[in-house]
């Protein structure tokens, strides 16, 4: 279903390019307190990545899984290479991996999903970035969020969901604990002015 949202996609939807921000009523345990970025959303549904959710797994840990490296090889890796971050991207496909990306990396493979970011989801760029070849930003994803036709736009207007321009500095950089209150005060809000029964700002 990813893939084919993006590629099918005629035009940009309303939502590409946004973040989705949890109302503190979610009751999804999948998406409390979370940011998701919407890479393509069309009448055909919706997918995103959510990018502050940690994942305990390393880059490292990857490429020793993909058998990409050996591991007498680990410790001359780049350390970019070891410090690329990782995220639990969403709850479906979690074993299936995507690298969302600055544009400055490009392969045949690659769907531009805004004017300056990017996503791969081949083992190309893994080993791009195992060489240190790699985008200059990026997070590899583990997994993603789905939604059938219309299901996004029932729960935002049920009052799951704020939405607001998505901040390219916001996916990428550190610390993820922070990422759910910064994404708030992107729209001028606080964690402390949202309730239940909260309107869209």
């Amino acid at each position: 279903m990813a893939m084919s949202v993006l590629k099918n996609r005629r035009e940009r939807g309303f939502l590409d390019g946004q973040f989705l921000i949890a109302m503190p009523g979610m009751l999804d345990k999948n998406f409390e307190r979370t940011v998701v970025y919407i890479c393509a959303h069309s009448d055909d549904g919706a997918m995103g990545f959510v990018i502050n959710r940690p994942q305990q797994m390393s880059f490292t840990d990857v490429l020793l899984h993909l058998q990409l490296v050996e591991e007498d090889e680990v410790i001359r890796l780049p350390p970019r290479t070891i410090d690329f971050p990782i995220r639990s991207g969403g709850p479906v496909e979690s074993g299936r991996g995507f690298v969302l990306h600055s544009d400055d990396y490009s392969s045949e493979s690659s769907i531009p999903v805004s004017d300056d970011i990017s996503l791969t989801a081949t083992l190309d760029i893994v080993r791009a970035i195992s060489r240190g070849e790699g985008p200059k930003r990026g997070l590899l994803m583990l997994g993603y969020a789905g939604w059938g036709a219309g299901q996004l736009e029932n729960e935002i207007a049920s009052n799951g969901w704020l939405t607001c321009p998505a901040s390219e500095d916001l996916i990428f950089d550190t610390p993820v604990e922070a990422k759910y209150d910064r994404a708030l005060a992107l729209m001028g809000v606080t964690p402390a002015m949202l309730s239940m029964e909260a309107g869209h700002a």
